[in-house]
This record gives C-alpha cells, structure tokens and sequence, in this order.
C-alpha cells in the first residue's frame, strides 16, 4: 500500500509546465549558451549540469559583482526556468547575491522524471557546480526554498553545518500534510520538513502568506516554530502562494535578513530568539537511518515494521486507505498540490504578472 500511496503522493506533488517555457539555444559561432526567450546577459551562464542519479538539469547562475553571499534558488511547482528568468535577475541585483536557479529532473529542459530523490540529487549537483565551478564557499551561501522546494532545501541544509542561511518560502510541513491534517509521519510521506528543521543549525527565515489557499500559512508557522536559530518570520497579511515577491515588505525584509547573516556570528547575537518557550524539537527516525528510501515506485519500500514510527499504530493495508481517505477522487480535488497548479496551467501570462512582472517589481524596489 505504501508504494501506491507515495507513488500517487508523487503525482500530486509535480506539476512541471507542459510544454516548457524557454529552449536552450547555442550560437554555434560565439559558444554562447543562452535561453531562448532571453538576450545575453554578460553576467548570466546557462549551463547543464549533472547529477547522481543519470539526470542532467538546466540551471542559471547570475553573478553580482558586489555580492557577499550567493543564493541557491529553488523553485516552486508549475514553474520552470523560463518563468523564473527574470526575477533572479532582479533578486541578484536588488538583494546584492549572486544567484543559482535550476530546473528538476523533467522540469524545463532538465532530463528525467520528477520524484523526491531526484530533486535531492538535483539540488547537490547545483550546490556542487557552485562549489567547484564558482569558487563559492559553504558558509557563504544562502539556501532558498520556495513550497516544493523546500523540500530538498531543508534536506540539503541538514547536511551542511557551515552554512550561512536558509530562507524558506511558502514552505511545507510534508507532501501528505498538504492533503490531510495527518498527526504522525508516515513512512511513505515526502518531504519531511517538520521531521528535519530541527536539525537545521543556521539562520532560518520563513515567509509566508496568511491567504494561502495552497499550503496553508499554519505549516509556515509550525516550521519556524521548530527552528533551532530562527529569525523574524514575514506573515505577509493577505499574501497568497504565487504573489508574495509584489508585497513591499517581501523585498525589504529579504534585504534586512542577508544583512544581518553577513555579520559575524557574535554581531547576531541580538536577534537571536531563545527557543525555550517552544516545544523540544521533533526527532524522525529518518534523521538516523541511512540515506533516504525514495517515494519513487522504482526504489524498494521499506519493511513493513517500520511503516509506522509508532508500534502503538498498526493498521492493516485496508484501515489505512480508510484512514487517510487516499480515494483517487479525492485527491483530484486536491489537485491544487504543493503548488499552483492547474492555475498556473491555465494562464501562464497571468502566473508571469502574479509572480515576477519586473515592471511591478521595479516600481515597489526602486530605492
């Protein structure tokens, strides 16, 4: 049942643009890599990068000759690099980073089929192109997470202890969270975000939008709450899924943040908030297992007794699709996923004007 049950998980959670919104053009006289939709940039690359698991993705590095800091972006659902272009050109130059967006594996022009462990590779083949081809260094750089994508954030900042920062935008608690108010972790979930913040040890800032009809702000909330070192969320008043980059406070609060993460750590010290009025933090027993089992149908399922974190919750495979109410149905109603979806889908125009129309932006970011 937990097979069926990721594998369904992982239908819902992937919705890349069909057909993608940019090609990768060579001029076969210059060499010069570019997207089709785009002019050169000289401050832009285009590059394909490889990944462990056979894939091979597109991405996009912006440099800023004046930035401290360099940006990992990675994006939300229904969206590729065609639709992102411009407003990491525009973060690059108003926040002073440089930044790396990239597609997932069968997102945009990147190869491959979307699943959980496939992002978890795609993002370390982007942090490693950084690394090696960039000369970045892990305490100078910023994870940036957007809904889907703070799926793979939270897992890669897991695993980097110097790291500067990480900024989570309309993040998730789990795939399954976003369906069914569920209690418990279930082995089949993806994206265990409420399992790994805790084991996050840099700077969190966590914005989200109090009219999200996608991911409700309550997951936002219970995520910074988990935080070991938080930073002053941003609940942005009336803010949706796909339009807290046009709230004034978005851009300023950004700014404010990357600020202060630049600091030496002891100049930090007065925004530090203690974390005692809070819950222990939540332990998964995924945080001491092995690297992850894949929700993807192709990888073996886990044994049975670890189906459940909890021995007191045994159920057969018939109680639990009761349980959960995982009906085919159902789900489709759901279907608005970790993301935007069908709406995206429909009016890809109206996505561009919600999410990153530069004009809008330069107007609220001018000064």
């Amino acid at each position: 049942m937990g097979g069926v049950t990721s594998s369904m998980a992982a239908k819902l959670a992937f919705f890349p643009p069909s057909p993608p919104t940019y090609e990768v053009v060579r001029d076969e006289e210059t060499g010069l890599v570019t997207l089709s939709r785009f002019p050169h940039r000289e401050n832009v690359e285009v590059l394909r990068l490889p990944t462990r698991r056979g894939t091979e993705i597109v991405a996009v590095y912006v440099r800023n000759p004046m930035a401290a800091s360099t940006l990992l972006y990675s994006h939300g659902n229904a969206a590729d690099l065609g639709q992102m272009y411009e407003l990491f050109i525009e973060l690059s130059i108003h926040l002073r980073v440089n930044l790396l967006g990239y597609d997932y594996s069968g997102y945009g022009r990147s190869s491959g089929k979307p699943s959980e462990q496939n992002t978890y590779a795609d993002i370390e083949a982007a942090y490693k192109c950084l690394i090696e081809n960039y000369g970045a260094k892990e305490e100078e750089i910023i994870l940036y997470g957007q809904s889907v994508g703070s799926g793979p954030t939270v897992d890669l900042a897991t695993r980097l202890p110097r790291l500067r920062a990480v900024v989570l935008h309309s993040p998730i608690l789990s795939g399954l969270r976003v369906m069914y108010p569920v209690k418990r972790t279930y082995w089949f979930d993806i994206y265990k975000n409420i399992d790994k913040i805790p084991l996050v040890n840099c700077p969190v800032l966590i914005i989200h939008g109090t009219s999200d009809d996608v991911v409700d702000c309550s997951h936002g909330k219970q995520l910074w709450e988990l935080c070991k070192e938080k930073y002053e969320p941003l609940w942005l008043e009336g803010g949706k899924h796909c339009d807290l980059e046009v709230f004034p406070e978005y851009i300023r609060h950004l700014k404010k943040f990357i600020a202060t993460v630049e600091k030496s750590p002891s100049q930090r010290n007065t925004w530090r908030k203690s974390t005692d009025r809070f819950e222990p933090s939540r332990r998964s027993t995924d945080c001491f297992e092995p690297p992850r089992k894949s929700t993807d149908r192709r990888d073996k399922p886990r044994p049975s007794a670890e189906k459940l974190r909890n021995n007191d919750y045994k159920y057969s495979n018939m109680d639990k699709l009761d349980k959960l109410k995982i009906s085919f149905d159902h789900m489709e109603k759901s279907r608005r996923s970790v993301d935007c979806l069908e709406k995206s889908r429909k009016n890809t125009d109206q996505l561009d004007r919600g999410r990153k129309s530069v004009d809008r932006l330069d107007r609220i970011w001018a000064g």
